[in-house]
């Protein structure tokens, strides 16, 4: 911090007498404008009592002064406590890091062009036979248990359904891919032909590296990630179904579209799968691979953020409507710098996946979990559905169950574990919403305000073909969670979800994610408050 610069004097002139009365050491003297006059001034207190002075009878200056004053410190103090307030939701409570995340100036990486950021297009899943009714109107995969981390990472359940994919542009020249997105995901993969020992049909042939973008056991980056083969830089996924993904790290260009429209290549470390086996064979089908965005070390954003290409931020938005999509983006160029709402985040004890802490969970104004029991709570864009720990799920049903008289358990209804019938035709959810409460996360308050994760109605209830409503929140124990919330793709739509991973932080704000907003401001202009920080 630069020191500050002494204030510039004018060299002494002939002084003059002040016809203003001199005052002792230690004593102000304060002259208050009223209506273009000068008040007189005060005389200093003295030691005695000489009798009353002739300021004594003015005092109706001096009450409209003495009110003047409280008004000025009361409206300063509002300020302060707006600003403070601000701060806090932007960044945690530290106001410093607000400033200094609006007026970061982009650091120059190895080319000398500084940190970027990236936007990729957010696309649903075509949908396949057998589904059932969003509560928006969509479709739902049938049967289908979404979750969520690898074996070895997490005990998952079975048959992870991936509800949005992205392209990427691989290879020299670039081609195209579809990669399911995944926040659980340590590690970007695509389905690849070295040669393929068991492959889905994929949306695009398969990708065939060149025998230089085999990656050695000897790169840093390979070791790392495996310790047994010395021979070459392995990868093996296996899932909680059965399912797994297996083959070699391989090294190849990937083209990105930066903010101002360029293209822009970086060699990135991913995995070429040559054998898949499983269900999720039946999931590629429409897609190619998965692209991970974890923090660890070979996930994507991990990845750019290493070589300085762009900040250690990245973030989703998906439309509230499933079939409109939404945006991925990689930096924090997209990044709203006021009104987002941050929590911290910190690594499982076993799994590496980024958990915040939660200390209520409500149904309105109904408590679900027990009291002073911490919840943690994981954001996963490879879950299609929302789990809770099975006590607070028990709760819940019940709170469902008395809704409404004109709701009643329908068990014949096996879309979901628990479904109600209703006395009247139901073909959307918002024929229903409004008979139901919202749930909310409710996490550690900064000072006093709250943090709030609010999941609407007809962000955890389903439609189904049937025209029944069905709880779109499962029992977290059968995927091996008895004290974790999973916060799936139903109930992270309509709003955008950014992950910090240098701060350690995950953050929200509603948004419509139609149309991603640059919060850069310009960079002439944060340069010099930049400077001015420093």
């Amino acid at each position: 911090m630069a020191a500050a610069t002494p204030p510039v004097t004018s060299p002494p002139g002939p002084r003059k007498e002040d016809a203003r009365p001199r005052l002792p050491n230690g004593y102000v003297m304060i002259v208050v404008p009223n209506d273009g006059r000068d008040l007189p001034a005060s005389s200093p207190p003295h030691d005695g009592y000489d009798g009353p002075d002739k300021e004594d009878e003015e005092e109706e200056p001096r009450a409209t002064s003495s009110l003047w004053r409280p008004a000025v410190l009361a409206l300063a103090a509002l300020a302060a406590v707006a600003a403070g307030y601000v701060c806090l939701q932007y960044a945690g409570g530290d106001a410093a890091g607000a400033a200094w995340r609006l007026l970061e100036t982009r650091e120059e990486d190895g080319d000398g062009r500084g940190r970027r950021s990236f936007l990729l297009p957010l696309y649903p899943k075509p949908r396949r036979g057998g589904a059932t009714k969003l509560a928006s109107g969509g479709d739902w995969p049938h049967n289908s248990t979404a979750n969520l981390f690898p074996e070895g990472c997490v005990r998952a359940a079975s048959a992870r359904i991936r509800m949005y994919y992205t392209t990427v542009s691989l290879g020299n020249p670039p081609r195209p891919y579809f990669l399911d997105v995944d926040t659980g995901s340590h590690t970007t993969w695509i389905q690849c032909d070295a040669p393929c020992t068991s492959c889905a049909e994929g949306a695009h042939p398969l990708y065939r590296p060149a025998p230089a973008n085999l990656v050695p056991a000897s790169d840093p980056l390979c070791q790392r990630v495996q310790h047994d083969n010395p021979n070459q830089c392995d990868y093996d996924i296996s899932f909680a179904d059965g399912s797994s993904s297996m083959g070699v790290h391989v090294r190849d260009n990937m083209q990105f579209i930066s903010e101002d429209g360029e293209r822009e290549n970086a060699d990135i470390v991913f995995g070429c799968g040559y054998d898949q086996q499983g269900i999720l064979l039946n999931r590629l089908e429409n897609t190619d691979g998965i692209l991970g965005l974890s923090n660890r070390a070979l996930s994507l954003p991990t990845q750019l953020a290493s070589r300085g290409i762009i900040s250690n931020v990245f973030g989703h938005c998906m439309t509230r409507d499933p079939s409109g999509g939404g945006y991925l983006f990689l930096g924090d160029d997209y990044l709203p710098r006021w009104g987002m709402t941050w929590v911290p985040i910190r690594d499982g004890p076993a799994d590496d996946i980024r958990r915040a802490r939660v200390q209520q969970v409500n149904h309105g104004d109904q408590q679900l979990n027990v009291q002073g029991k911490l919840i943690q709570v994981v954001f996963d864009t490879g879950s299609t559905y929302t789990y809770f720990p099975n006590e607070a799920l028990t709760k819940l049903i019940s709170s469902l169950k008395a809704a409404s008289p004109r709701f009643v358990q329908d068990d014949a209804d096996k879309t979901l574990p628990f479904c109600m019938k209703a006395d009247f035709p139901v073909r959307s959810v918002d024929d229903v919403k409004h008979f139901f409460k919202p749930l909310s996360l409710q996490f550690e308050k900064r000072f006093f305000f709250s943090r709030t994760f609010n999941i609407r109605p007809e962000d955890y209830l389903v439609i189904s073909d049937k025209g029944n409503v069905c709880l779109g929140v499962l029992d977290g124990t059968t995927i091996g969670y008895d004290s974790v919330i999973i916060v799936g793709d139903v109930s992270l739509r309509g709003k955008l979800i950014a992950y910090d991973n240098d701060k350690n932080e995950v953050g929200w704000i509603d948004s419509d994610c139609s149309n991603p907003q640059q919060s850069r401001i310009p960079s002439f202009l944060r340069r010099a408050l930049h400077n001015q920080l420093l």
